[in-house]
């Protein structure tokens, strides 16, 4: 029987081109964007070429491929300009309204065979985010939304904020791979149906605010993961619903959540984009969502190399810091701690080694004593900080630190700490401070395997 004849590709061929890209460069772009999705590549020339040729890409290739030629043009690159069929959809079926793709998203997370697949999605550098919109008219408030027989009142929406804010306490203490399980299963098995329930139209908005800032938190975690497509889709869902509920300043924190994500990807000027957007979404911010704005927008600003604006935002950060009360937020609160690492993060940024391990002492030294996801991320960058300085005794005192609270949580971004550490490590087995640390790393990752 003979073999199927190829159609050659001379679309992708030409966006190549487009893009400046040569083949070579595609194949190790889209390696390294798969390894940030979980994926173990090894494309290389060869490669492209076959597909130019008419071979056609693996599924969870193709929209790698879409991402590196958008990314680099600049502009959202659609699979039928590149000559590539999209993949099928991780949740099927047809377009719908925002809640129901909420509760789609979330029943995917919740089931086990399918959370990898989720967690394999690509981060998207050129993504559209979706607008504020304002309502063309006022809504009637006499009459509830609801398909079901159900009634949802002011209790249950105080019940999905204070379960955010247990949910938020669970990830602080221990992690997100324990906290996230259960925000996607509250997400499913009760906000969802308190979303399509009778209510007042105050109730309904009430609702979709809550329900949005949980989903912002359900994403932060899911970025925390290092499931950075599946991040930036919960991230998406929370704007559309903060949107929908009129909530400007829950659509603000999830832009800039974005933002912090695109800048833990080295997208800098994305970063920037986003934290500007999320700083001009605030209409009348309060001085601690204030804070919390221009805190990202120093870091985004120092990424894109504007010593000027990073350290005017800065300023502008304190300044603004010191007129909040002492109430701080579950979710997107700032407070001197978070300050003194975005100081720290824009010293990096500008080759200041010092500095920026001076500011994230202090910064470490000011934190609350129960976050301890967020004070093991900051030992563990004081660390390899220190060991970038050549500092091994104070890097291995950091790490010691890291390891007391490593220990106890649940969290990919630990993990990699985890790794980073040994990896460092290594190369000075003999050395006293490492010996004095050897044996309970062992031990540790001995539990932990």
């Amino acid at each position: 029987m003979a073999a199927k004849k190829r159609t050659p590709n001379p679309a992708l061929a030409g966006l190549l081109d487009q893009a400046r890209l040569t083949r070579t460069q595609l194949a190790l772009r889209v390696n390294r964007l798969g390894a940030q999705a979980g994926l173990d590549l090894h494309y290389g020339q060869s490669t492209v070429s076959h597909w130019i040729a008419g071979s056609r890409p693996m599924p969870e290739a193709r929209a790698l491929i879409i991402e590196v030629i958008s990314a680099q043009l600049g502009r959202p690159v659609t699979h039928a300009e590149a000559g590539l069929t999209p993949a099928p959809p991780v949740l099927g079926g047809d377009p719908v309204d925002a809640v129901e793709e909420l509760i789609d998203l979330g029943r995917a997370d919740m089931d086990p065979s399918r959370r990898g697949v989720l967690a394999a999605g690509v981060f998207s550098a050129t993504l559209a985010v979706p607008g504020f919109a304002v309502p063309a008219h006022a809504a009637d408030q006499s009459v509830g939304r609801g398909r079901r027989t159900i009634r949802a009142g002011a209790s249950q929406v105080q019940a999905v904020r204070t379960m955010t804010d247990r949910i938020a306490d669970i990830l602080d203490e221990l992690g997100a791979g324990h906290a996230r399980p259960m925000a996607a299963a509250f997400l499913v098995n009760t906000v969802g149906p308190w979303l399509h329930a009778q209510a007042s139209e105050r109730v309904r908005r009430d609702m979709l605010a809550a329900a949005s800032d949980l989903t912002y938190l359900t994403g932060w975690m899911a970025m925390y993961e290092k499931a950075h497509g599946l991040g930036q889709t919960y991230y998406v869902k929370a704007l559309k619903l903060a949107s929908e509920a009129q909530d400007h300043v829950t659509y603000c924190r999830t832009l800039r959540g974005m933002s912090l994500q695109a800048s833990n990807l080295g997208h800098g000027r994305k970063s920037l984009e986003l934290a500007d957007s999320a700083a001009e979404a605030a209409p009348a911010a309060g001085p601690r969502l204030v804070a919390f704005l221009r805190g990202q927008q120093a870091h985004a600003a120092s990424m894109v190399g504007d010593r000027h604006l990073a350290h005017s935002r800065l300023r502008e950060a304190e300044e603004a810091l010191a007129k909040a009360d002492s109430r701080r937020d579950a979710i997107g609160g700032y407070d001197r701690t978070a300050w003194l690492f975005h100081v720290s993060h824009v010293l990096y940024e500008e080759r200041d080694l010092p500095g920026s391990i001076r500011a994230l002492r202090q910064s470490i030294k000011v934190q609350p004593k129960v976050e301890r996801q967020g004070r093991a991320h900051a030992h563990a960058l004081l660390a390899q900080r220190q060991y970038a300085y050549g500092h091994l005794d104070a890097s291995c005192d950091s790490w010691g630190r890291f390891l007391d609270d490593y220990e106890h949580i649940s969290s990919a971004r630990a993990d990699d700490h985890f790794e980073t550490m040994r990896a460092q490590l290594r190369r000075h087995a003999n050395a006293q401070p490492v010996r004095g640390i050897a044996g309970r790393t062992q031990e540790i990752a001995a539990r932990k395997s």
